[in-house]
C-alpha cells in the first residue's frame, strides 16, 4: 500500500489495517519459526507498511486532525 493510499483512509480504518499488518507479521514469524518461510522479503515490506501508517497516525495525532 503506497502512502498516498493511506492517507485518504480515516483513523478507524488505519486502526484496522495496523492491526491486519501486525497479525500478518506475527504469522510469518511464526511461520519462519517453524521452518516454512516462502517469503523473506514479505518481513522488510511490512515492517515499512507499519511505519508509514504509524507515522501517519502520530501526524494526524500531533495536528490534532480528526478525518
Amino acid at each position: 500500500m503506497n502512502t498516498s493510499e493511506l492517507r485518504k483512509m480515516s483513523d478507524a480504518e488505519l486502526h484496522q489495517e495496523l492491526l491486519a499488518k501486525r497479525r500478518e507479521q506475527f504469522m510469518l514469524r511464526m511461520q519462519r519459526g517453524a521452518g516454512q518461510f516462502p517469503r523473506p522479503h514479505q518481513f522488510g515490506k511490512l515492517r515499512k507498511d507499519i511505519a508509514r501508517i504509524k507515522t501517519i497516525l502520530n501526524e494526524r495525532r500531533v495536528r490534532g486532525e480528526r478525518p
